[in-house]
């Protein structure tokens, strides 16, 4: 039987990718969409084309009390579809952007920040790992800017800062169930995130690009095959790890 890998927020972006290269390992996927549930599909259809199952279900990260109604959808899903009651891996990637000087930022667009990026993971993901099989793996997405420091991304930087915390929490305490957990920390992506500020902007976008050794900026793709490393027995020994993935960004 395949293992199974839910992938929040992969309908598309980053979490599209990271979808769709870990299907290429042979690990059937459930991805997760907030509004766009055609574009789910369509990434569906596109997994179950190289041999393994998927299936999209709806998660809206922002919606706290949702999180326990969308566990019981998994458990349902995975009976009917998967022939099994547990998941191998967790990639807690669905997140908002929104570019705020500290000195605008609102205790409601706070809250919003809080549960989408921080409390709705941490509690998602003890949930899951109810239903995780031992042995799996939880991969969380964070940001080069817990590194350094970009104006405007204050609330959004420190509550990927706590996530970065509470992996090694995670790596520590459930090590003796074999399950590790690691953080990806993209740098600048070419995507529609934070109402695609780098894709919509070629000065911005060159900017950026300039910082990075590279000289250019991310694309979707540049990630998408860590996160489904991460999910493998080759990474078995990775394990409370931040990993960037930013070509080298301000380094």
């Amino acid at each position: 039987m395949n293992k199974i890998a839910i992938v929040t927020g992969g309908s598309r972006g980053l979490g599209k990718d990271m979808a769709l290269s870990i299907a290429k390992k042979g690990i059937d996927v459930i991805l997760t969409y907030n509004t766009n549930e055609a574009l789910a599909l369509e990434v569906v259809n596109e997994i179950e084309l190289m041999g393994v199952k998927a299936a999209a279900l709806h998660l809206n990260m922002s919606d706290f009390n949702s999180l326990t109604g969308f566990v019981q959808n998994v458990s349902s899903l995975l009976a009917a579809h998967f022939n099994t009651n547990h998941v191998d891996f967790i990639v807690n990637n669905a997140g908002m952007g929104k570019t705020v000087p500290f000195a605008e930022v609102t205790e409601a667009l706070f809250d919003d920040f809080l549960n989408v990026h921080f409390k709705g993971v941490y509690f998602l993901t003890q949930k899951i790992v109810e239903i995780m099989n031992d042995g799996g793996a939880i991969i969380n997405i964070s940001t080069g800017t817990t590194r350094f420091s970009n104006p405007g991304y204050s609330v959004y930087a420190s509550m990927k800062g706590a996530v970065e915390v509470f992996t090694k929490y995670l790596a520590k305490e459930l090590g003796p169930k074999g399950i590790r957990a690691n953080v990806i920390a993209p740098g600048p992506v070419e995507t529609d995130f934070n109402n695609g500020a780098i894709k919509n902007s070629p000065q911005f976008k060159a900017m950026l690009g300039t910082m990075s050794p590279l000289g250019r900026v991310g694309a979707a793709d540049d990630l998408g095959g860590v996160v489904a490393f991460l999910c493998t027995d080759d990474a078995r020994w990775i394990n409370g790890q931040r990993i960037e993935v930013s070509g080298g960004i301000n380094v």
